[in-house]
């Protein structure tokens, strides 16, 4: 998995490539934690994002709550298959997806 971030003022953006499963997700929670303070909106663009595991849906559903807090998180290009499995555990209604 590779992360691309742009932080502008109070706004991040970070560019997810690959897989995030139980290997991967320590690195994006690691990545989120250490960039969050004082950003009111982060962009997490999952275009290149291939397959997200429960430990992924772990550290997404720990920076909305976060987020929730400071300010938005949005997810862009999200793939159909991504897609789906945020359908099918109920991630879609608890995420903003763009």
């Amino acid at each position: 998995m590779e992360i691309r971030k742009e932080k502008k003022a109070s706004a991040l953006s970070m560019a997810i490539e690959g897989r995030i499963d139980t290997t991967t997700a320590p690195q994006l929670e690691t990545e989120l934690k250490a960039d969050l303070d004082g950003v009111t909106e982060l962009r997490l663009d999952f275009g290149q994002v291939e397959y997200i595991s429960s430990a992924g849906l772990r550290v997404l559903l720990s920076a909305q709550k976060l987020m929730n807090r400071q300010g938005k998180m949005v997810l862009t290009h999200v793939s159909e298959s991504v897609m789906e499995i945020f359908e099918v555990t109920g991630f879609s209604d608890i995420l903003t997806i763009e």
